[in-house]
């Protein structure tokens, strides 16, 4: 096995695993999302192509009873994919809203998406036609285009399909340069630039392996030199793909460390939110439940509960507010500034002094009153938010029944002398 035979196993099974991770999106996510399923299509499509490249299923197609079936399936399959890339660009750049001036890009998209499925079926039709009339097939070859160099029917097949594939490639080039030009993120950029690249390096293997072919027809080449230029083409192939596979997934990695942010915080805020809603079970959505089983609700978006979890946490602090002096908040605060602790954490425990006490004053059988004073907000976002309650939960734990007590002790003997001195 070739190093060629090595390098077309792993970029077989880097797209077949890109088309695995985005299949999930694809499958269910929003009805009318069509670029997720777009270019998990063309994920699939190219996963499919890549496998009969490699050695093994080559070589099982083509001395099947259909001889050279590797290359129809591939080509089938890689057409599909095509199509599928041109309804991503479409999705993605032909959508504009009708009053004013079009953008020369949105009508070069809705250009494309008037003839790319006629295209298709037309490419499919014809390399159909081709493959079973003109190409001779009379023993299975290993490398198809070395192997038919300088036969006039399997220059016009691979003709007709590097035709279409260039054209394709042309397209996205021209639009990914142009998204490139134009991305604000950093990860978007390097995303787009890389997919652009590997277009380029498209236009250039349809170009090249086309002109060889006919050049090829007029002066038949060894058939060293025929391998060789076979393989190094199949070698910028394989980087074609492996700059698109990760070109593609670098902006959905930013939404995978999003997730892993989310999932983390939900871990931290997990025990804080947990004792609020066991105190007043009636305000969460649902009823609260253990760790593992809130981060199985699969149902709800990671990002949307632990919103829900924040508004839980500030709505039962202003529930709890009913139940306590207006001494605690002072009281949770010299708390927390006892023992010189330093001013990042202070504010993080000031407020978990004071909503372990006022649980720990709930919990005892505190009447409900008027409200007492709450520590202000710290944050001018929800994510701002999030990151404060985080902190506030992580200083939570350390916290511990007795010392919330001794708190609201303190607060309770501060009320009670501050209104005897007012009597």
């Amino acid at each position: 096995m070739t190093p060629l035979d090595v390098a077309g196993y792993l970029i077989a099974g880097l797209m077949t695993a890109v088309a695995l991770w985005r299949m999930p999106a694809a499958l269910w996510g929003d009805e009318e999302d069509r670029r997720r399923r777009a270019l998990w299509g063309c994920y699939a499509g190219f996963a499919a192509a890549l496998w009969t490249k490699t050695r093994a299923v080559r070589i099982g197609l083509n001395d099947s009873p259909v001889t050279d079936l590797s290359v129809l399936i591939k080509h089938y399959t890689a057409t599909v994919a095509i199509l599928a890339i041109l309804s991503y660009i479409v999705a993605i750049y032909g959508q504009y809203a009708d009053a004013g001036d079009v953008p020369r890009h949105v009508r070069f998209a809705r250009s494309i998406q008037q003839v790319a499925a006629k295209a298709s079926v037309a490419t499919l039709v014809l390399l159909t036609v081709l493959f079973f009339t003109v190409v001779d097939r009379s023993t299975p070859s290993d490398r198809f285009v070395a192997d038919h160099a300088g036969q006039w029917g399997a220059t016009l097949y691979m003709s007709v399909f590097y035709l279409y594939l260039g054209a394709a490639s042309a397209v996205c080039a021209y639009q990914w340069a142009l998204a490139t030009a134009g991305a604000g993120l950093r990860h978007l950029r390097v995303g787009l630039g890389m997919m652009t690249f590997a277009m380029f390096i498209g236009v250039a293997y349809t170009v090249s392996r086309t002109l060889f072919l006919w050049v090829s027809v007029v002066d038949q080449p060894g058939e060293a030199f025929a391998l060789k230029f076979d393989e190094v083409t199949e070698a910028a192939q394989v980087a074609l793909f492996a700059f698109f596979a990760i070109g593609a997934s670098i902006p959905a990695l930013s939404t995978v460390r999003r997730r892993a942010k989310l999932w983390r915080a939900q871990v931290k805020l997990h025990a804080l939110w947990y004792e609020l809603m066991a105190a007043f079970p009636d305000q969460p959505f649902d009823p609260p439940a253990p760790l593992l089983r809130e981060l199985t609700r699969f149902g709800t978006p990671a990002d949307l509960r632990v919103d829900r979890w924040a508004a839980d946490i500030a709505d039962a602090v202003e529930k709890l507010r009913h139940y306590v002096p207006d001494a605690l908040l002072a009281a949770a605060e010299a708390a927390a500034a006892h023992g010189g602790a330093d001013r990042e954490r202070t504010g993080p425990l000031a407020d978990a002094y004071w909503i372990k006490a006022a649980l720990s004053a709930r919990s005892a059988g505190a009447p409900a009153g008027a409200a007492a004073a709450v520590g202000t907000q710290h944050a001018t976002d929800q994510d701002g938010e999030v990151a404060w309650l985080v902190r506030v939960a992580a200083a939570y734990r350390t916290v511990t029944p007795e010392r919330a007590r001794e708190v609201l002790a303190s607060a309770e003997a501060a009320e009670d002398q501050e209104q005897e001195q007012q009597a």
